[in-house]
């Protein structure tokens, strides 16, 4: 404001100092003047309208673009999926309220994992997303973090843990049993040599295992652990790149004395009767080192 009026006075003076015959010569060179700064005024403007107009648009046309391809996403997966989903997950929440045993949670979230449309199930983890420039070590499996698309029907809140593990040829989830915790295996791609053990006796520096599985496993097999069947596994990439999906349920029995987590072991230890054996408990470090 106080630039045009000083603008204003300035043209009002100018037009005092005219004498009177010049000042209709004046007066349309003012009003010429005034119109031209008018004019430069508006401009401006417009200009600026013009941009802050097109921002706008922009950011407009950009969020519409994301929320489009969220529904797009959305669409694509399978609603049945999403059930499948939710069902996993209400099946760890029975298991962790004791209303299912960890031998019947086995038998129900394998027939479960059986029944799941693989390529579905790695659009909802946006696998392509998650792999993208993955560097995969050349020893021991690579443990990756993710998070199910947030679709409409996907549980919000998760009872399990999860992870998905990505290997390279030769390379192996080390052989390892399980304390308070039951866990189920899905191979996404790549395959593996599975190997379990039912855990029959804990020692001071060993634990007594007898073999159970020793198969390969392709997309789409599974396999699950427990406090009471199969709880050491091992699981060797025969080609690569190779991905397994994992869920954990832990702490399932509140009143355990140990600690929820893995135990590290050699399977290739003393062979005992019956088809036991007698394997040396180690730490991580030993069991990559040997097996990874």
């Amino acid at each position: 404001m106080r630039n045009f009026k000083t603008r204003n006075c300035f043209l009002m003076n100018h037009l005092d100092d005219c004498a009177p015959s010049d000042q209709n010569k004046c007066l349309s060179s003012l009003e010429f003047s005034m119109v031209t700064c008018r004019g430069a005024f508006m401009d401006q403007i417009s200009r600026r309208g013009f941009t802050q107009q097109a921002l706008g648009s922009l950011l407009t046309f950009t969020l519409l673009d994301t929320l489009l391809q969220r529904d797009a996403f959305a669409e694509s997966v399978k609603p049945i999926t999403v059930k499948w989903l939710a069902d996993v997950n209400q099946l760890g929440n029975d298991l962790k309220d004791q209303k299912v045993k960890q031998l019947e949670w086995q038998k129900k979230v394998k027939e479960l994992f059986a029944q799941v449309d693989l390529p579905d199930l790695l659009r909802l983890v946006d696998f392509d997303k998650l792999t993208q420039k993955l560097s995969i070590p050349d020893h021991g499996a690579k443990s990756l973090s993710f998070t199910f698309q947030q679709i409409e029907g996907v549980p919000t809140r998760l009872v399990f843990g999860k992870q998905i593990f990505a290997l390279s040829k030769g390379r192996s989830v080390v052989p390892h049993g399980h304390n308070n915790m039951a866990t189920a295996f899905l191979i996404l791609k790549g395959d593996f040599q599975g190997r379990h053990y039912d855990r029959l006796e804990d020692l001071d520096e060993h634990m007594i295992i007898r073999p159970t599985i020793d198969d390969k496993f392709g997309p789409g097999g599974c396999s699950t652990v427990s406090d009471f069947k199969d709880n050491v596994h091992w699981f060797q990439a025969l080609s690569e790149p190779a991905y397994i999906f994992n869920i954990h349920v832990n702490n399932i029995d509140p009143k355990a004395k140990e600690a929820t987590g893995r135990v590290y072991l050699d399977p290739n230890g003393e062979k005992l009767s019956d088809g036991r054996i007698k394997a040396r408990l180690i730490d991580y470090g030993e069991a990559n080192k040997l097996y990874g």
